[in-house]
């Protein structure tokens, strides 16, 4: 699998500003499933799942990575071609539906957040007992800043290289217990802060 996939056909990004096809591509970077599989999960009919699978597969957005027979029948198992896409420059007159996009995108991965959350043992949640953020056993963080757009930039190039290092390092650990962390990544654009309106509320308070 890729670990990007550059959109350059517009077919391809309005095929992602589905939400329900955001949700699909969400599993299908995870792991290969087939139609019957994404059915039950999905409480959705075979033939309208196809629909979508079939969609995706003429775009190029997803593949057929393996397939298996069960009582006679050949299961196809679809996988996603990239665990990432990214709109290509010359897709820029269509400003508002790579936004659309991008945006159904990052909604889709928080959706799927709040799920592991929610799935995940309850000894990823125990109190580590120090206030020191390096010896916590989750990330959790949620901020604002002001910075230049070209500073942002950097931030995000440091974040990816970070996160590949982070990657290294964990290959080559060896003869020690390894256990399996999700992550979630985003940062972007706001109008206003709501943290300093928060702040704000707070000196109001003191004063009265």
């Amino acid at each position: 699998m890729k670990s990007m996939f550059i959109i350059k056909e517009y077919d391809q990004l309005k095929a992602l500003s589905d939400p329900f096809r955001i949700k699909l591509m969400m599993r299908l970077v995870e792991k290969p499933y087939t139609g019957q599989q994404l059915s039950e999960l999905f409480e959705m009919s075979r033939a309208r799942i196809h629909y979508h699978l079939k969609e995706l597969e003429k775009l190029g957005l997803i593949e057929i990575v393996k397939t298996e027979e069960k009582n006679g029948i050949i299961q196809k198992f679809f996988q996603s071609v990239s665990s990432g896409f990214y709109p290509d420059a010359s897709l820029l007159p269509h400003k508002e539906e790579i936004s659309e996009t991008k945006r159904l995108m990052m909604y889709g991965m928080l959706e799927r957040t709040m799920s592991r959350i929610l799935e995940a043992p309850s000894s990823a949640f125990e109190e580590a007992g120090d206030k020191d953020p390096s010896d916590w056993n989750i990330l959790a963080t949620s901020w604002e800043t002001t910075s230049s757009e070209d500073n942002f930039k950097w931030f995000v190039k440091e974040y990816f290289e970070l996160v590949g290092e982070f990657q290294k390092r964990a290959k080559e650990e060896k003869g020690v217990e390894q256990k399996v962390y999700y992550m979630t990544g985003m940062g972007f654009e706001v109008e206003e802060s709501k943290f300093a309106e928060r702040l704000l509320d707070v000196e109001k308070e003191k004063d009265r």
